[in-house]
């Protein structure tokens, strides 16, 4: 959750570029973190379930047309999450990852893992999650996504 992270971040003194003490910046990170809730989480979720979850429950695939307003919700959350908070920056509060850099590429892994390659046709999102990648450590992140890149083995 982001109280959790933002516990933490304060009570181990983590460096400075995750939660800034720089006002701007950390408004920025505060602006993402209070925007993807109702934004890129519910609809990078929404897709999620749609495709994956919903049929391993009901033991059909959802209605083409369902999972295509999906996809369409969550588009439109990514082209805002381009234009404005990723803009031409590197990370989304400048030129260093931050929380909310952390929080966006889990919840757009959802789809990917689901079988939704956003980054394909999203070439400033594409080198955004690059830049994430390497920033936390390519091993790293491969291990923080293990468990659901194998969501479609279920």
């Amino acid at each position: 959750s982001i109280a959790i992270l933002l516990y933490l971040v304060q009570k181990f003194k983590t460096p400075d570029h995750w939660y800034p003490s720089d006002l701007e910046k950390r408004a920025r990170v505060d602006e993402y973190l209070c925007w993807q809730h109702t934004n890129i989480r519910m609809k990078g979720s929404k897709w999620f379930l749609s495709k994956m979850i919903l049929p391993l429950i009901t033991g059909q695939p959802l209605p083409p047309e369902k999972l295509e307003f999906a996809t369409e919700d969550l588009n439109v959350a990514l082209k805002q999450f381009e234009e404005k908070f990723l803009q031409d920056k590197p990370f989304i509060a400048g030129s260093e990852i931050s929380l909310a850099d952390l929080v966006a590429v889990v919840e757009l892994m959802q789809p990917v893992c689901a079988g939704y390659d956003l980054f394909e046709e999203r070439p400033k999102l594409k080198e955004w999650r690059r830049r994430v990648e390497e920033a936390v450590g390519k091993q790293l992140f491969q291990e923080a996504h293990e468990d659901i890149m194998n969501v479609k083995n279920l």
